[in-house]
């Protein structure tokens, strides 16, 4: 596969990082295929049943509330922030 080359013959701009991003990942999954493929495709916590997707998928589900709330709270802390500094500069302007 060859770089994407511009007008000037040397390649574009972007696409040599892109192009090696791309195999690394390739090679990488390549590798990582047998490893995960070993013992029948049973897992690394045993046979897979109902129970064990159960509590991963409530798990993932768990997670993605925490993050969204956490960062929820974050945000609306930045803000505030944010609004008493505005507030704080045009008292200063004003002259308050």
């Amino acid at each position: 596969m060859r770089p994407v080359r511009s007008a000037g013959g040397k390649p574009a701009r972007g696409s040599l990082p892109t192009v090696r991003a791309l195999l690394t990942l390739a090679f990488t999954l390549a590798l990582a295929a047998p490893a995960w493929a070993g013992d029948n495709g049973e897992g690394v916590v045993g046979e897979t049943d109902d129970k064990i997707v159960t509590f991963a998928s409530l798990g993932v589900l768990v997670f993605f509330l925490v993050v969204v709330v956490a960062l929820s709270t974050l945000q609306g802390r930045l803000e505030k922030r944010k609004e008493q500094r505005k507030a704080a500069e045009l008292r200063r302007r004003v002259g308050w």
